[in-house]
C-alpha cells in the first residue's frame, strides 16, 4: 500500500496496519467474538467479489435464475476468492423466504465451498426495499427474542414498516417502498432477514443505502441499538461468532460518537465517461461522490482505530439514464449506463485491461479502497429490453454465459498477493 509518510496521519494509520498485519501473520485468516484485526480484514477485502445470488436457487423458477453453480464453485476456488458479495438477498418477491427448500439449497452451497476452502465468506444483503409480500410471512419467535420482545403469533405488517410522514412510500413503484429504521416493524423484518441469512451459513451483512432506510435517524441511534442486537446474534449463530458489516456511505461512513458502526464501507466506482474516447471510462477523485479520499476516521467495531476506514467500491447496477450511449461527464452513468452495464458492453481486451487499470489507480489514490471483483451482476440494457446477466467465468460448456475475464481477475491477485510477501 502507498502512504503519504511526509503526513502525521498517514504515519499513524501505517503503523496501526503494521502491528495489525505482525498480529495475524503466519496463521490462518480468521476472526472471532472480538472482531476482527484490519489485516484480517483487507485480506478478506483484497479477494472480494460481487456474485449476486450464488446461493439463490428459486424454486418457484423453471431454472435456477443464476444457473451453472458448479462452474461458479469452480471459479470461487481457482481465482481465490474469500469475500462473496451479495450471494443472498431479496429485491421484493420475500414470500419465497417462506420455502424450506429455497433456503436449505443456499445452506447445501456454503457448506459446498466451505468444504474445500474454509476461509471463505458470503455475503448476504438487506436492502431498502419491501414490497406488500412480506404480509405474507410469519415472523419467527427467534425474532422477537434477538429483539428483546415477547413472541407473539402473527405475520409481518408492510404498513407499520413504512414512514409515519409518507417519506420514501411507493418509491419503487406502488406497494414498493423504503422501510424505516426506526419503526419496531421495520427492526423485526431486518433481524428476521439477518438471522435468516446468518442461520444457513452468511456471516456478513450488506445494508444497502442506509441513508434512505435511516431516512428519521440522523445522528444513527436507532442504528446503532439495532446493529447491536445484531452482532449479538451473529455471537452465537455464526461460525466466527462475528458479522461482518457494511453499507453504501455516500457521506464517507456511518459514525456515531466517534465509532463506526460498520466493519467497513462500500460505495459505486463512479466511473467518468472519455468523450474523446468512445465507451472508455476513468476513476477521478472527487467526480460525482465517488468515495476516494472521504472514508471517515473512526474506531473501528473491533476497536482499532483508523484515520480512514476501510472500503470496498464496485461495478454497480441501477439502471440506465435516459440518454444511454450518451458521454455526459457530469452523471453517474458513464455512457449513459449504470456501471456494470457499461462494463459488459465492452470487448473482452478492454475490460480486462480496464480491471487491472482500476486495481492499480485505487492502490494509487486511496490505500483505503479495494476493488470488489465483478463476478456476476444483473445488466440493464434498455428500459425495454430483456436484463442480461453478467459472467466472469472463462466461457465454457458448464458456462456458456461467460465473458472469459476470470483469468484477469486471478491474475491481477496473484500479482498483488506476491508484491506482499
Amino acid at each position: 500500500m502507498l502512504f503519504n509518510t511526509q503526513h502525521p496521519a498517514a504515519l499513524l494509520l501505517a503503523a496501526s496496519i503494521l502491528i495489525s498485519t505482525l498480529s495475524t501473520h503466519g496463521q490462518t485468516q480468521t476472526f472471532n467474538e472480538k472482531g476482527i484485526s484490519r489485516a484480517t480484514l483487507e485480506y478478506y477485502l483484497n479477494h472480494a467479489v460481487t456474485m449476486t445470488e450464488f446461493l439463490a436457487v428459486d424454486p418457484y423458477a423453471s431454472d435456477a435464475p443464476y444457473p451453472y453453480k458448479e462452474d461458479d464453485i469452480r471459479l470461487i476456488l481457482h481465482i481465490g476468492a474469500k469475500f462473496i458479495g451479495r450471494a443472498i438477498y431479496r429485491w421484493g418477491s420475500e414470500s419465497v423466504l417462506n420455502n424450506k427448500d429455497y433456503l436449505d439449497n443456499a445452506r447445501r452451497l456454503v457448506q459446498e465451498v466451505q468444504q474445500r476452502d474454509p476461509e471463505v465468506v458470503f455475503q448476504a444483503a438487506l436492502f431498502e426495499q419491501i414490497s406488500e409480500q412480506v404480509n405474507t410471512l410469519p415472523i419467527p419467535a427467534w425474532t422477537f427474542e434477538a429483539l428483546g420482545l415477547p413472541p407473539a403469533e402473527r405475520h409481518f405488517r408492510y404498513n407499520d414498516m413504512l414512514n409515519l410522514k409518507g417519506k420514501l412510500i411507493d418509491h419503487w413503484g406502488k406497494g414498493n417502498s423504503v422501510p424505516d429504521i426506526t419503526r419496531q416493524e421495520t427492526q423485526l423484518w431486518f433481524m428476521f432477514l439477518a438471522g435468516t441469512y446468518m442461520n444457513v451459513g452468511c456471516e456478513a451483512l450488506h445494508l444497502g443505502q442506509i441513508a434512505l432506510i435511516g431516512m428519521e435517524d440522523p445522528d444513527l441511534s436507532h442504528w446503532a441499538i439495532f446493529l447491536d442486537k445484531v452482532r449479538a446474534y451473529a455471537t452465537t449463530h455464526t461460525r466466527h461468532h462475528w458479522v461482518l458489516l457494511d453499507a453504501h456511505t455516500p457521506s464517507g461512513g456511518m459514525v456515531a460518537k466517534g465509532k463506526s458502526l460498520l466493519d467497513f464501507n462500500s460505495f459505486p466506482l463512479r466511473i467518468k465517461s472519455v468523450p474523446a474516447h468512445p465507451q472508455q471510462g476513468v476513476l477521478e477523485v472527487g467526480f460525482t461522490d465517488a468515495l476516494f479520499g472521504r472514508s471517515q476516521g473512526a474506531v473501528s467495531p473491533s476497536g482499532w482505530p483508523a484515520i480512514a476506514m476501510p472500503y470496498l467500491v464496485e461495478l454497480d447496477n441501477f439502471g440506465i439514464s435516459r440518454h444511454p450511449g450518451v458521454p455526459d461527464t457530469t452523471t453517474i452513468y458513464p455512457w449513459g449506463y449504470d456501471e456494470i452495464s457499461w462494463f459488459y458492453q465492452q470487448p473482452e481486451g478492454y475490460r480486462n485491461s480496464w480491471l487491472q487499470y482500476a486495481h492499480e489507480w485505487i492502490a494509487a489514490h486511496d490505500s483505503n479502497g479495494h476493488l470488489q471483483m465483478p463476478v456476476t451482476r444483473v445488466v440493464t440494457l434498455g428500459w425495454d429490453k430483456p436484463r442480461l446477466k453478467y459472467r466472469a467465468n472463462t466461457h465454457s460448456e458448464n458456462c456458456p454465459d461467460g465473458m472469459n475475464n476470470e483469468a484477469t481477475i486471478k491474475a491481477i491477485w496473484s500479482m498483488a498477493d506476491a508484491e506482499k510477501k
